[in-house]
């Protein structure tokens, strides 16, 4: 038996080699989209090349290589040649599985290598884990394919099924497009496709993040559709087209498919999936190389450099360059270009009040959703160029669940601090948030000016606006017991100037969230009101940057433009060092590498 195993897998191996079209959607295919990507440079991961070459050779080789090549065979009177010989449809079946693997395993080998040598991919560091899984996943859709050639009659039926198979396989399970690229709707139908189980535990095994073991469930789907898949193909195997099936045997691909329609029920309650889909997203984009050239660059520390560029690349600061750059094209980057911009670290607001608005409202909704504002304000402090903010006063349970989620790269938003990750063994520098002092004034004089500004416009919802003069007019009462505990501006500036004077360490935090603050462009108006009080324009950026990451204890990571630093920047139109409002001219922001979409950052789901 063992013999004739042998002795057809070698023959299945040979003519499948014949086969142009298993070849083209095998190899050719692939290869081509390797090359037109390894050819187009710029800053895009080859790992993503490489993940998505593998998955376009797993599903052409699975559907394809054995589906397409039986209805050949079968059509072409091979099948029935061997029907008379010492052999049954498993070893047929099992041939054309093998095949495939002989043909796509080292094909995984060669697209990995060309990744390393032309675009500079790194080694897989979990290779076992690789194969296993890729393996797992040309098993699964080969016995699709298999089942698919036992029911159809022709080879143009057969190519018309088994496309129709791959290409809502090839484009809706995450291995060509992003699923949190999708409709709502649309990433909860791809939790049933298959490919997708294949591509989300595909991408974290070939970075490095993930063995087989973190995706059992997905590796347990494709097994088990691997082995019902072989035994049905093997049931429903036809040696002739003559030979006539059951109306309810076609039935049973969908019974094959029944593990994946498990795993989705259970994704439409779970969403771990979706989740892991929008992580896995945000790797990518992070994972991107830019090179931000010609630019201004204040280092944070007060160092300035008048003409330089900075490389990013995998969210990490990689080379800092002192007047021209290489080009681009040669590191592989996108190229940013920054002349007569001003690139800094990204902001940092150290005193920010998540569970309050910033603005006089009374919408219900605002209190009813806290979550989600706290969502949506984290975003606006990005799309403010402000990339840390330290909660303080709001509820600790809430602050690490959206610490949590911020940190994971499953929303997008500045990073959060609690009062917890402060060190009492820091300088004692308490922020003097003049923001607040003058947006205090502002609301007991029932003033609005403090919201006309542009980059308030912006991130405030336009509904609320309308809410403001009748909010303002309501709450008399409160203004007037405010207007009591109210600060002198002109106190507040002279003792920040003189705590400058005597060398203290100065730490910008604007009291987002109280009234007339707010979330997100606060900042901006507390480094102008330093500047106003005398603070050099320097010494309140550094106040806004390096200071506050050194009293978050996170300036080994944050904070500065130095190599090994998290990539978290800020790009300004003008130089802030002359005009400090040219911070609010925001030209891009990138967080942890990742070059944010201010454009859609309110639009997450």
């Amino acid at each position: 038996m063992l013999h004739s195993y042998l002795t057809q897998i070698r023959m299945n191996l040979l003519l499948t080699l014949r086969n142009r079209v298993a070849l083209f959607f095998s190899y050719i295919f692939p290869l081509i989209f390797f090359g037109a990507s390894s050819l187009g440079g710029g800053g895009g991961n080859p790992l993503q090349v490489v993940n998505i070459v593998l998955g376009l050779g797993v599903l052409g080789g699975g559907l394809f290589g054995v589906g397409i090549r039986a209805v050949q065979d079968r059509e072409q009177n091979i099948l029935r040649r061997f029907k008379v010989a010492p052999i049954g449809p498993g070893e047929i079946i099992v041939s054309g599985m093998v095949t495939a693997l002989a043909l796509q395993l080292p094909n995984m080998v060669f697209m990995v290598a060309l990744a390393h040598g032309f675009m500079g991919a790194p080694w897989p560091t979990q290779p076992v884990s690789l194969a296993v899984f890729v393996s797992l996943g040309l098993l699964a859709f080969a016995s699709l394919g298999g089942i698919i050639a036992a029911l159809v009659n022709s080879m143009q039926e057969g190519m018309l099924l088994t496309q129709l198979f791959y290409f809502p396989l090839l484009f809706l399970g995450g291995i060509t497009f992003p699923i949190t690229a999708f409709p709502v709707w649309l990433q909860t139908v791809a939790q049933f496709i298959p490919s997708t189980y294949f591509s989300s535990g595909l991408q974290p095994i070939l970075r490095g993040r993930e063995t087989i073991l973190d995706n059992l469930p997905a590796a347990g789907a494709l097994a088990l559709t691997a082995l019902l898949g072989t035994l049905l193909a093997a049931k429903l195997f036809r040696w002739e087209k003559e030979e006539k099936l059951r109306p309810t045997a076609k039935f049973w691909l969908l019974a094959v498919l029944g593990p994946f329609f498990v795993l989705g029920a259970w994704q439409m309650h779970a969403k771990t999936n979706i989740a892991k889909a929008k992580v896995l997203g945000r790797d990518v984009q992070r994972s991107r190389t830019f090179l931000i050239h010609d630019a201004r660059l204040f280092l944070g520390d007060g160092t300035v450099i008048d003409q330089g560029s900075v490389l990013t690349k995998d969210g990490k600061i990689v080379e800092i360059y002192t007047g021209s750059a290489p080009d681009a094209k040669s590191l592989r980057a996108d190229s940013i270009e920054a002349a007569g911009k001003t690139l800094m670290p990204g902001l940092i607001d150290v005193n920010v009040r998540l569970s309050l608005p910033g603005i006089p409202i009374s919408d219900p909704e605002y209190f009813q959703n806290l979550d989600q504002n706290v969502d949506r304000e984290l975003a606006a402090y990005l799309f403010s160029g402000v990339t840390a903010v330290k909660s303080v006063g709001d509820p600790q349970e809430m602050v690490l669940k959206h610490r949590a989620t911020i940190a994971s790269g499953e929303r997008l938003g500045a990073e959060l601090f609690a009062d917890e990750s402060l060190s009492t063994k820091v300088v004692d520098s308490n922020p003097p948030m003049l923001a607040s002092v003058e947006a205090l004034q502002a609301y007991v004089d029932g003033k609005t000016d403090l919201l006309d500004r542009s980059l308030v416009q912006q991130v405030v919802p336009r509904k609320w606006f309308a809410q403001v003069k009748d909010n303002l007019t309501s709450a008399q009462s409160k203004r007037d017991a405010l207007r009591a505990r109210s600060v002198r501006s002109d106190v507040v500036r002279q003792n920040l100037a003189a705590a400058y004077r005597a060398g203290v360490m100065l730490v910008a935090g604007s009291g987002g969230g109280n009234p007339m603050v707010v979330h997100g462009p606060g900042i901006h108006r507390e480094l102008q009101l330093w500047v106003q009080a005398g603070i050099p324009p320097a010494a309140a950026l550094q106040g806004a940057t390096y200071n506050a990451a050194r009293l978050l204890r996170a300036d080994q990571r944050i904070g500065l433009i130095r190599k090994g630093y998290e990539a978290s920047l800020l790009l300004v139109d003008g130089n802030p060092l002359q005009d400090i409002s040219a911070t609010e001219r925001i030209s891009i922001v990138f967080f942890k590498g990742e070059r944010v979409n201010r454009a859609d950052i309110f639009e997450q789901k």
